[in-house]
């Protein structure tokens, strides 16, 4: 296969995923937004984490609603917990890198804010942690994942919201998350400060 036919089978791949998961997802991502609106209307925040990929995801959803989206708008209050070299290093070094969210999530959550908990398998430990976390600390949760939800699955709780993408590659799954995160910015800023359609 020529490199040309197999960038159009990537993109292809891409579109099939998003399509599958379109009609599934709405409805979770919907239900996500306002719970984000709700803590956001009374002083809550969001403390988002992933590893790899989902760190990149957690920060660019972070960076959208603390600095802007597509439009002019106060800033809202969401941080990374992915970020901060010398606490994520401390942690890792002092605990384990398992424990690098659940101690930030500790230390900063509070009663009615949000975690978003990104983690393509569902399996990642330091994610399973920082949703004990923040359970711990009346939190409601966001979870982001993919393929058959892993281990996080279960310790979500009524509240908590997952938006589970339905795909097996990491890549499309990723590539779905970023299209969440910006459907829930959207939908946030569009609750917020009104549709400016």
């Amino acid at each position: 296969m020529d490199m040309q036919s197999r960038i159009l089978q990537l993109f292809q791949a891409s579109i099939e995923t998003k399509r599958q998961a379109m009609e599934v997802l709405a409805p979770a991502i919907e239900l996500a937004s306002q719970l984000i609106v709700n803590s956001l209307l009374n002083e809550g925040k969001v403390l988002a984490c992933g590893n790899g990929g989902s760190a990149a995801d957690a920060q660019h959803f972070s960076s959208e609603l603390l600095n802007r989206f597509e439009r002019e708008r106060p800033s809202l209050p969401a941080l990374a917990l992915t970020t901060d070299t010398s606490t994520l290093t401390s942690i890792a070094n002092d605990y384990s890198y398992n424990e690098v969210f659940s101690k930030q999530v500790r230390a900063l959550g509070q009663p009615g804010d949000i975690l978003l908990a990104i983690s393509t398998s569902g399996n990642s430990v330091s994610i399973i942690q920082a949703i004990q976390a923040a359970h711990d600390r009346e939190m409601t949760v966001v979870a982001l994942s993919g393929r058959d939800g892993g281990n996080m699955t279960a310790l979500l709780l009524p509240e908590d919201v997952e938006i589970r993408v339905p795909a097996s590659s990491t890549a499309r799954i990723q590539e779905v998350h970023l299209l969440v995160i910006h459907c829930l910015c959207d939908l946030i800023d569009n609750q917020l400060f009104g549709s400016e359609d």
